[in-house]
């Protein structure tokens, strides 16, 4: 209104001096409305968008890990109602609201196959081992290694955390130790055989120690914190091991069911985190003895179907001759059943 009077008394050398860039549109439209103002951006979507959604609500969600509205869409009601305290009804509204907003339809195989372009192949050190895997191991999965004491588990968790460095020197491994197995003194050998700085490469493994299932979970959800909120480029997560604590707390039969149930709760968030932030799970696994096995080897992977449904690959460790492991690759979307053989050496891992 001021600069339109300022207009109408002929003042147009005070206008030009205080709005120059706005002057000429407005000499030419002095008895028009002012509506031509440029177009805003179109606003990111916020969970506090979101219909039941308050300040206290948001809070409570970006507490629980749900940040966005990718990981507000893929939970479910019963996450939600136990994350903020909300009804049943709202829950639903919030992740139907969740979902309208982003485009979660159908893609073709083509897009699927762009995508797949993102995939990183973090090798092993061993060349046999890398072409079992058909190049090495993906992001964006769950690889399983299951197998008996010494079969090498651990140390090629070791192997993954050091030589995703050498691939990405920005890159960041994660390793849930249960069993009190991971030794910085190992990765600094195996650092030094690969030429890299020993302090650099331990400054970029977060390791934490899981005294129960529950801390287990717990820790696994603050993954997405320490890629979030602390903007770490996390490649890799090491589980080792992934049943230890599941099969020392539920015993007998009776608690087989509640076991399963929370193990495959644990396996899906696993799964989800691999999915959406494109990085390699890495879960180690116990095996047990069959009983009823009268021919062949007895050896089977702890946690059943369960276990064996979640995780993309599945590899068979075990011990070979003259001090060599033998990696047995079981099961693969993709790729062809097969074994190779190589040694674990202080430097890494060496094909026969």
């Amino acid at each position: 209104m001021v600069r339109r009077k300022l207009i109408n008394t002929g003042d147009m050398e005070q206008v030009m001096e205080e709005y120059p860039e706005q002057s000429e549109v407005e000499e030419s439209n002095v008895d028009e409305p002012l509506m031509k103002s440029p177009i805003s951006p179109i606003k990111k979507s916020l969970i506090e968008d979101l219909p039941g959604v308050g300040a206290a609500t948001a809070q409570k969600l970006r507490e629980a890990g749900y940040s966005d509205m990718m990981s507000l869409a893929v939970s479910s009601p019963g996450e939600l109602v136990e994350a903020t305290g909300v009804s049943e009804p709202v829950a639903r509204k919030m992740i139907q609201a969740a979902r309208s907003s982003l485009d979660m339809g159908f893609e073709s195989g083509d897009d699927l196959l762009k995508k797949r372009e993102r995939v990183i192949k973090v090798h092993t050190g061993s060349k046999v081992f890398d072409d079992l895997m058909g190049g090495g191991f993906e992001t964006g999965t769950i690889t399983e290694c299951f197998g008996e004491f010494g079969s090498g588990k651990t140390q090629l968790g070791h192997m993954l955390a050091v030589n995703i460095q050498k691939q990405d020197p920005t890159a960041v491994a994660v390793y849930i130790d249960t069993e009190n197995t991971f030794r910085p003194e190992r990765i600094k050998q195996l650092a030094e055989a690969v030429g890299l700085d020993t302090n650099r490469v331990l400054s970029q493994i977060k390791v934490a120690r899981a005294y129960n299932s529950d801390h287990q979970m717990l820790l696994a959800e603050k993954i997405e914190e320490l890629i979030q909120e602390q903007n770490l480029n996390v490649k890799v997560v090491i589980v080792d091991s992934l049943t230890a604590h599941f099969r020392a707390e539920f015993v007998g039969r009776g608690t087989l069911a509640d076991r399963q149930q929370k193990l495959n709760k644990h396996l899906h968030h696993l799964l989800k985190l691999a999915d959406t932030c494109n990085l390699l799970v890495y879960v180690t696994n116990q095996v047990m003895s069959k009983p009823d096995q009268f021919f062949g080897d007895p050896t089977q992977a702890i946690g059943g179907h369960i276990v064996a449904h979640a995780c993309t690959f599945r590899i068979y460790l075990r011990k070979g001759k003259k001090g060599s492991r033998v990696a047995k690759l079981i099961d693969s979307p993709d790729k062809p059943e097969g074994e190779c053989n190589f040694y674990v050496e202080t430097n890494g891992l060496r094909d026969i």
